[in-house]
């Protein structure tokens, strides 16, 4: 009975979890739909725009090494996600808020956005982790992450319809009264994490699993496990340069851009639900399965201005991006010891960062450059990450 209670929990927390990510990635998500178009028009040049963005993600990845190592050290993991999450959420319809050419007072709200996220992720993925470990961790990462990436579809199809129903021949007023809408779903996402810190004070109670004395080692398997997913990262071209190149082919209309965004988040989602499944029956082997179904997706999409091979390639872009979000974490909750599991989280997402920001940046200059080239580094990027995974399972197996 006691188990059966036990495991109920475990799964209502991590559903609870998951309804607050859908209405965080209803808010931010949605607002990265049309954020680079309202910069423009706030006044930001595009080479601005690219540099606010690109540090925005530097921060948001590089300080959660520090949340993480906060979170361990003091264990306040709650104070650490409501705060974050509290900073994150309300930065977007703050954006409503800017004058007409105030784009550097919109570009502060851009990383002040990041930087919450940063503060909330390791704790709040430890707090997944402890339910998850009761669960199946690649099931109840994958839950989580497919309530998350649902937020994400929903929010660009919300601004969408905002547009067709109150927009204005004014596009950055229209743009001003989508932002200020999504302080709905934003208020929604505090009060649903005050319900869980109420309803969940100790979601450390879920894991049965003592903490290990032994201190975490930056051994092999941690070690080729990060380089992996840093190649992996590093040829993962930014979406943003995807809509990039559907919109320089007029392969699909401007109006119809944030709904690529949308489809690509509604596969990721699903893919993350099979893949984490996939995890906890055959290990690190769903991730070079997931990682080879996404390989190729840069031919199909920068080589082509073929509608139907774009979409395809979106596909494959969103089957690569939800395994590795779900598997990740619960492959991290694997190799770290829950002592000092934020600091793993920490870890493997600021490597992941630095290497999607340098990637990112590469993969657009090359773009600039011939498509062929930013194909070419992608495609061998998610090879290299492949074998990675292969040695690292195999030189986890020895191990044990």
């Amino acid at each position: 009975m006691k188990q059966k209670r036990l495991l109920s929990g475990a799964i209502a927390f991590i559903t609870l979890m998951g309804i607050v990510s859908l209405f965080s990635d209803l808010t931010h998500e949605g607002a990265r739909s049309i954020l680079g178009e309202y910069l423009n028009l706030a006044g930001a040049s595009a080479a601005a725009i690219g540099f606010v963005s690109g540090i925005g993600e530097l921060f948001g990845y590089s300080l959660r090494l520090i949340s993480g190592l906060i979170a361990d050290k003091t264990k306040k993991y709650w104070t650490l996600v409501i705060v974050g999450y509290t900073i994150q959420v309300l930065a977007i319809p703050a954006l409503a808020l800017i004058p007409e050419h105030g784009w550097l007072w919109a570009c502060g709200l851009v990383i002040l956005e990041r930087v919450g996220k940063a503060v909330k992720k390791p704790a709040k993925n430890t707090l997944v982790s402890f339910a998850a470990s009761e669960i199946g961790t690649g099931k109840g990462f994958a839950y989580q992450e497919f309530l998350d990436q649902l937020g994400a579809f929903l929010g660009p199809v919300l601004l969408f319809v905002t547009a067709l129903v109150k927009g204005t021949d004014d596009l950055f007023q229209t743009y001003r009264i989508s932002f200020a809408i999504l302080l709905v779903p934003a208020l929604i996402t505090i009060a649903l994490v005050l319900a869980a810190k109420v309803k969940y004070p100790d979601p450390e109670l879920f894991e049965k699993q003592e903490d290990q004395p032994e201190r975490f080692r930056f051994g092999k398997p941690f070690v080729l496990f990060m380089t992996s997913i840093c190649f992996f990262a590093f040829g993962f071209a930014d979406f943003t340069l995807i809509t990039l190149h559907a919109a320089n082919t007029g392969a699909f209309p401007e109006s119809a851009l944030s709904l690529l965004y949308a489809a690509a988040m509604a596969v990721d989602a699903f893919a993350a639900l099979f893949f984490g499944w996939l995890y906890d029956k055959i290990g690190l082997k769903a991730l070079i399965i997931s990682t080879l179904c996404s390989t190729f997706f840069s031919c199909l999409i920068f080589m082509s201005g073929n509608a139907i091979l774009i979409g395809i390639g979106i596909v494959l872009w969103g089957i690569g991006m939800g395994a590795q979000e779900s598997i990740m974490k619960a492959a991290v909750s694997g190799i770290v010891p829950r002592s000092m599991r934020s600091t793993g989280f920490g870890i493997f997402e600021t490597g992941f960062g630095i290497a999607w920001f340098l990637g990112s940046w590469l993969l657009g200059v090359l773009y600039d450059l011939n498509p062929v080239y930013l194909v070419a580094v992608s495609v061998a990027s998610q090879l290299l990450a492949i074998a990675f995974y292969a040695i690292c399972l195999r030189c986890s197996r020895t191990e044990r």
